[in-house]
């Protein structure tokens, strides 16, 4: 029988000094990984903080909250107030006040006693020593008007009776059609919520109304308009170029996200609630008849092949040239983002200069070498920053990745606006539609009924397009109110 050596004390030190080495492996490999997760949240973090307006599809609205960083045009632009003097600006434009006739002349005479003791009531007028005009308003008071419809007997012995005036109900009392149109006016044109609305008609008209009266007044003028909003929505499926967005509205109950689907054309709008799907849009009835151009944001259901017949699509340059700007914002020092902008500023301007000499195009001498300085700087930006390897549709890619493909890959709906000049190179015009609902929500909260909301959608559809015609926001929901919408003009279209 072989004895077994001992073992040697060296090698249980090492076989130990193995294990731990093996173990603080391990640590590090799992520290190493915390510190990678960590350093991918703080980027996430700091790039969240980043967003603004400038850089991102993010509203105006959202450039003054705590720890948000304002774009640089706007932080230039304050260096710049800085600087300035107080009061109107050099070239902006004012209000100048002229001496017009006046609409009434108040006299005033010398009041008291002269220093001889004598009543100035009894002095001699000299005439005005001295005018002065002011610009006023009559103080608010409603007043209550009483309707009296007369009979008429004819000489065959028949009775007539007057006709009710238009917008008097067939009631002993009811409010009459101005104080309802401003009732509408306030709620949905000046975003003032309905108590505080209740409150000023009290205040500043001395009628007292009920909140019931204000929402029946949203029901009635939506009532009444829903033919010409129906017409609206056919003008705009008609329309050779037309523009549309989305955004978001609380509206229903609590936890409840709703979207505004809007259409717009220089001429028309038209607003829609629904969800952020390709039913919503079709429901809004535009998109699945639509046989013009597209002029939108890169939102991927605008680009869908479900709306068949439309012409061709023009993403927003707006957005575009945001999307560049974060790009040069995460990769500083680099030349494309900043020869991207370049390309499609100049295109723009191009394309105004071109639209106000009547042509039909840029011209090729102007619009070839900015093309080419757009394709350029896409491809160095796809060289730049290669695509990070996965699924498509689940693979996170780096800032500008998919902007940049868009651009190689949709080059025709980025710059079709460059051989037509009767399509807008930006979408502001659907931007500027859709802001108003934001202050909406801020103003009011949420909106208890889908319904309801959707009646101040349409009624705000008759307004925008009414004023787009150069009509009175008030005038036209008076007009409404008496039972004789206003209804937009057919336009002349092209063919």
């Amino acid at each position: 029988m072989t004895d077994v050596p001992p073992e040697d004390p060296r090698d249980a030190l090492i076989r130990e000094q193995a294990e731990r080495i093996e173990t603080q492996a391990e640590r590090i490999a799992a520290l190493e990984a915390v510190v990678a997760d960590l350093r991918e949240q703080l980027a996430a973090a700091e790039r969240s903080g980043s967003r603004n307006s400038g850089n991102s599809s993010m509203p105006p609205s959202s450039d003054d909250l705590p720890g948000r960083r304002p774009p640089r045009k706007q932080r230039r632009a304050a260096e710049r107030a800085e600087k300035k003097k107080r009061g109107k600006q050099p070239g902006s434009p004012g209000a100048a006040m002229r001496w017009e006739v006046p609409d009434r002349t108040e006299d005033y005479y010398p009041e008291g006693a002269c220093s001889c003791g004598a009543d100035l009531a009894d002095a001699a007028d000299l005439g005005v020593a001295r005018s002065y005009q002011q610009e006023e308003i009559p103080a608010g008071a409603a007043e209550r008007v009483q309707h009296d419809l007369h009979s008429a007997k004819c000489a065959c012995g028949k009775a007539h009776v007057a006709p009710r005036p238009a917008g008097v109900p067939d009631s002993a009392l009811s409010i009459g059609p101005r104080l309802r149109a401003l009732a509408v006016y306030l709620v949905v044109f000046q975003h003032v919520p309905v108590e505080r609305c209740r409150q000023l008609i009290a205040d500043v008209a001395g009628a007292a109304v009920s909140e019931g009266f204000i929402h029946s007044c949203l029901a009635r003028a939506a009532s009444l308009a829903g033919e010409v909003v129906a017409l609206i929505r056919a003008l705009i499926t008609a329309a050779p170029v037309a523009g549309f967005d989305e955004t978001t509205l609380r509206s229903g109950p609590a936890g409840e996200k709703k979207y505004v689907h809007g259409a717009f054309t220089e001429q028309y709008s038209a607003f829609w609630l629904g969800a952020r799907s390709l039913d919503s849009m079709a429901d809004a009835g535009i998109l699945p008849g639509f046989a013009g151009i597209v002029v939108s944001d890169r939102y991927q259901n605008y680009f869908h092949p479900r709306w068949e017949h439309i012409a061709g699509n023009q993403a927003c340059l707006s957005h575009l040239l945001r999307d560049y700007e974060d790009c040069a914002e995460s990769y500083p020092g680099a030349i494309w983002p900043v020869q991207a902008q370049r390309a499609l500023r100049g295109l723009i301007h191009a394309w105004h200069a071109a639209r106000e000499q009547g042509l039909d195009a840029i011209p090729g001498g102007v619009r070839e070498p900015l093309e080419r300085e757009f394709r350029h700087a896409v491809l160095a930006g796809l060289a730049s920053v290669p695509r990070v390897p996965g699924p498509k549709n689940s693979t996170k890619q780096k800032p500008g990745r998919e902007l940049l493909e868009f651009c190689r890959d949709r080059r025709s709906d980025v710059l079709l606006f460059t051989e037509d000049t009767s399509v807008w190179p930006t979408n502001n015009i659907s931007e500027r539609g859709v802001r108003p609902l934001k202050t909406q929500q801020k103003i009011s909260g949420r909106l208890a009924s889908d319904d309801v909301t959707q009646d101040r959608l349409d009624i705000r559809s008759y307004i925008d397009t009414a004023r787009k015609h150069g009509n009175n926001a008030m005038d036209v929901l008076h007009d409404l109110m008496l039972g004789r919408p206003w209804r937009p003009p057919a336009p002349a279209f092209s063919p």
